[in-house]
């Protein structure tokens, strides 16, 4: 009962469902999301952190870097995740996908990073 509660209440916070929404198109660095969502890292690394406690994200490290990505082994949670996330309008997070496309088109061309085949990139600043 309890892991259903915190499962529920993960997902009644909008900068959680947020997060939740851009991940949806895959993978991204935290500097990403923070650039999407236009807050500070301690914030956003606090709700990862939640994301990731209630089983809806993984996360990886590449040196400093940690990506996060939608988990989706339990079929619950996957359910649960799609169902959310399919009502939530796109037009709700317009703002937050702009920001991110400006941050990464701001990215690419200052650094050097090597896209991994068949997976998402933090959007080029990533070292």
């Amino acid at each position: 009962m309890q892991d259903l509660l915190n499962i529920l209440k993960t997902l009644a916070e909008e900068t959680r469902l947020r997060i939740l929404k851009l991940l949806e198109n895959g993978e991204l660095c935290v500097c990403d999301i923070v650039a999407a969502l236009g807050m500070v890292q301690p914030k956003v690394s606090f709700h990862l952190n939640v994301l990731k406690e209630a089983g809806f994200l993984k996360d990886r490290r590449q040196g400093r870097w940690t990506h996060y990505r939608l988990d989706d082994s339990d079929f619950f949670r996957r359910f649960l995740l799609l169902s959310v996330l399919e009502r939530i309008p796109k037009e709700a997070l317009a703002e937050d996908r702009k920001r991110l496309e400006d941050y990464i088109k701001g990215k690419t061309g200052r650094d050097n990073v090597v896209a991994l085949p068949e997976k998402k990139r933090c959007g080029g600043g990533c070292k």
